[in-house]
């Protein structure tokens, strides 16, 4: 592959996990004040306010899921380290872009999953807030496009998997 793309992929790659990362720390944020308000709410206001159990649920849901591609790029998803720790050298890179590999069709899957499932969010409504389904559910489908985005890019990023011939410039470890 191209220098240049390698180089184009790991600054996309980058900087999508950097906005990602802080998307998740502003979701994080949220969710504390929500729950934080709900306990205000429940033991010393006395409101009668329901939403925010179920917002707080959405908030978590979507954090939750980005963050996961925050894991895939820098690696800190499951790798059968004690399998390929055992493993010759070239076993290990066989095994680390086998894994890469299974991922990536497993997200790019969650992601075709993932979006016919938002679209049939779309005539059920939430218990709470009478909104349709369809911002929760697409936390799915835009997490898994994300992490397999990741995975992609770590692919030909990582020294570990030289079959492929990685770059090691900026490489997250």
């Amino acid at each position: 592959m191209p220098e240049n793309f390698l180089s184009k992929l790991e600054k996309a790659a980058s900087r999508v996990n950097w906005v990602v990362e802080r998307i998740c720390a502003l979701l994080v944020g949220a969710m504390v004040v929500v729950i934080w308000f709900e306990v205000a709410e429940r033991y010393f206001l006395e409101l009668g306010h329901t939403w925010t159990e179920e917002l707080s649920r959405y908030i978590m849901i979507w954090a939750a899921l980005l963050a996961v591609s925050c894991g895939a790029h820098y690696r800190e998803h499951i790798g059968l380290a004690l399998l390929r720790q055992r493993l010759p050298e070239k076993g290990a890179r066989a095994l680390t872009l086998l894994l890469d590999l299974i991922s990536l069709a497993f997200f790019l899957f969650l992601t075709y999953f993932g979006v016919t499932m938002a679209q049939n969010g779309a005539t059920q409504f939430a218990t709470i807030f009478g909104m349709t389904m369809v911002v929760p559910f697409a936390s799915v489908p835009i997490s898994s496009a994300l992490t397999a985005f990741q995975i992609f890019a770590a692919i030909f990023r990582d020294p570990d998997v030289a079959l492929v011939g990685g770059i090691n410039k900026g490489a997250a470890k």
